[in-house]
Formats: C-alpha cells, structure tokens, sequence
C-alpha cells in the first residue's frame, strides 16, 4: 500500500489514455442517419469550456448518457470502492464508514453538478448561412414537467448554438406564446421561439407545430390528445398539412407515416432524444426508425428534451434553407413546415453528439466504465487533451502536497 501511494499510478494511467485517445481521434459530432461526418457544421467550444475540459467533458458525457449506461457506471463504481476499501487491511469499522459516506456524497455532487452546475456549453457551429440548427423538442415551467422560463430556454439554446426553438408544452401553448411575442424580427438577432404543442396519439408523444396557432380543431378539448377527425380535415388542403412529429417513438407500428398530400400521418421523427429513459431506446432502434423514416418519406429530427436540467445538448436538426436570416418568425415556422412536406427523409439531417453507445448488447452495457470514458476522450480536442494533462497533474500535485503536510504534522 505505502508503495501505491509514492506511484502515480492514477494520473499516469489518464494522462497514457489521453495520449492514446489522439491516435484515434473522431468527430465529437456525426450524422445520425449515416454514421458519418457532418461536412458543414462543427462541435465550437467557448475558451471557458476547453480549460475546464475534464470538467467539461465528463458532466457533458453523463448529461447525454441513458439510464441504463448510468446504471452500469455506478454498479462499476460500487464494485472499485468495495475493492479498494477491502485491499486496506487496518481500516476500522469507522474509518469505512467516512470513505463510504465520502463516496456517495461525491456521486450524489457529480449528479447534482451535471443537472444544476451552469457551466459553459459547447455548440454546433456551421460554416454555411443556410444552414438552419433546429431543436424541435423543449419544455418550460407550462409544462408540469418543465422547470426554465421560456427567456431562460431561448438562452439554453443560444449557448449549445441553436437557431430555432419549438417550444413543445404538454397540453399548453401558453409558454411558447410568451416566446414568440419577443423574438426577433428578421429571425437573425437571436434564438427564434416557435410555438408547438406535445400531445398525444394512439398512444405514443407526438408534437405538432403551430397547433392551436395555425390550425384550429386539431386536438381534444383538454389538449391532451390528437382529434383525428380534425386532424384529417385540415389535412385537405395540400401544402398546409399539418406536420405531425413523432417524439421518442415506442412503438414503430402505432403511427402511421404520411403517405403524400392530404393524407395525414407523421411526417417527421425523432432520432435523437436528450432524456436518459429514451435516449438509449432510439440509439437502440436507430436502424429501425432510418428504415421506417426512408420508406415513408419522414423527415429524421433531433429534440433536446429540455426540461431545464444541465448544460449539454444530444443533437441538432440541420435544415438548408436559403435567405433564412431575412425571414420573419411566422414565414420561417412555415418554411419549415414546407421543407418537411415536400423534402421528407431528405429535408433535414441530424448532427448528434458522439458518446458510447451500447446498442441492445449487455455485454457493451455492463463494460461502460471501460466504453464511456474511452469514447469521450476520443472525442476531446488537442486543446482539451492538453487541459486534461493540466489539471490531472496539478491535482495530485496538489492532494501530495496535502497528504505530506498531514505526516509531518503528526
């Protein structure tokens, strides 16, 4: 034990796995469909981000972790404490007692730091003016769920650098309203909130924007649920169908896809979920949802989720749409509507944060305490590499010197 404790062995191991990670090195961001790179948009971090990089990339990477991944990096951390604390032979009951307390209470800080600890974001960032970044997928405090202001919301997605909003209350439009009456017009001076609304259909979560703006008589009369009959009338009009969205699919076979102009069905998906209980359901039918979005011609989008707790975002929807910046709120909402009708699968592409992904095996699932942190260094900048180095010396430098000054005390 005495030497384990004069061997670095902890900062020399994550300063080898720093070194390592550059030699392959990928995209911190990808296309969702394909799997690969997104040629016009880019991961940006702010300064603030890349010197706060261990920091950064760890609270980032549990914020966009499924639950199920979570799960296993805690039973993995259980399994390492219990270990450790049985190799020290002389530790009394008491002296046990402290490191577990000390162990659970940095668990509970970690999770507490990555829901509530503002911290800077990282951003997608585009090298094309016509590139649209959308989150169709937001909650504020209408929604029971929801715990930021719609102002709050509109600067969330600013600094994980959003262009568009859909603001997607349970049964409520009244945040989204509070939203579009202060954005900016032309859309360009800064994050455009427009108004959907989540309800649901057969079952499953879906959300339908400009509902009970746009079209009327859409939904039940406690907002909680689609009135297909409405649904189907408002339809008849071709090029101003509603365009319903799926949000985090269960079930593939309980919607159905719109099948061309006035039909009515789903006419976008999502892809990317940013809540840990769905997050790593749609990786794990990610084929199953490209294979049913293809054949129906539906549009692959990407929703945050956002119910205001931590400073990550899992994915951006990227539309082309030229002269966008001069547009108005309302004539934006409504090209986007219209890309989604006439482009389908092609209308837009989904630029998704890079993190471990288990898919269904639990062979993969069990071994995220390797995959996680493996996948997120190989991810990080050299800037951020070099931080890492940093901090990772300078902390035990620094926990040494205190360690000393305990002995010589004594």
């Amino acid at each position: 034990m005495n030497f384990l404790r004069r061997v670095p062995i902890l900062p020399s191991l994550i300063t080898l796995a720093v070194a390592l990670s550059s030699a392959v090195a990928v995209s911190p961001v990808f296309d969702a469909a394909t799997g690969g790179d997104i040629v016009d948009a880019f991961l940006e971090r702010p300064l603030s981000y890349v010197v706060l990089a261990p920091v950064s990339g760890i609270l980032d990477t549990l914020t966009l972790l499924g639950a199920g991944q979570h799960i296993a990096l805690l039973l993995s951390a259980i399994v390492v404490f219990v270990v450790w604390r049985s190799l020290d032979a002389k530790a009394g009951l008491k002296r046990h007692a402290v490191a577990t307390g000390v162990f659970f209470a940095c668990i509970v800080a970690t999770y507490a730091a990555m829901a509530f600890l503002p911290r800077p974001m990282a951003s997608l960032g585009a090298n094309n003016d016509a590139v649209l970044k959308i989150d169709f997928h937001s909650h504020t405090t209408a929604s029971h769920d929801g715990h930021q202001s719609v102002e709050a919301l509109r600067e969330w997605h600013r600094k994980a650098g959003y262009d568009v909003a859909y603001v997607t209350d349970h049964a409520n439009v009244s945040g989204a309203e509070r939203g579009v009456v202060v954005n900016a017009n032309p859309v360009s001076g800064g994050v455009t909130i427009l108004q959907s609304i989540e309800t649901t259909w057969s079952g499953e979560h879906v959300s339908i924007p400009n509902a009970q703006r746009v079209y009327k008589g859409l939904l039940t009369a406690t907002l909680a649920d689609v009135d297909t009959q409405g649904l189907r009338l408002a339809s008849f009009v071709a090029g101003r169908e509603p365009v319903v969205i799926w949000n985090h699919p269960r079930n593939l076979d309980g919607l159905p896809p719109a099948t061309g102009a006035g039909s009515i069905g789903v006419r976008a998906i999502e892809i990317v979920n940013g809540a840990p209980k769905d997050a790593a359901r749609l990786r794990a039918n990610r084929a199953a949802i490209i294979a049913m979005a293809q054949g129906g011609a539906v549009a692959l989008v990407a929703g945050s989720d956002n119910h205001g707790y931590g400073f990550a975002t899992p994915g951006w929807t990227i539309m082309m749409i030229v002269g966008w910046r001069g547009a108005s709120p309302d004539a934006l909402g409504l090209k986007i509507e219209q890309g989604i009708r006439e482009g389908g699968f092609r209308a837009t592409r989904v630029a998704e944060r890079r993190v471990a992904d288990p898919g269904k095996s639990l062979p993969l699932l069990a071994a995220s305490a390797f995959t996680v942190p493996w996948t997120m260094l190989k991810t990080i900048s050299n800037d951020e590499r070099g931080w890492w180095l940093v901090w990772t010396w300078l902390i035990w430098g620094a926990a040494t010197l205190m360690r000393r000054r305990r002995q010589a005390a004594q």
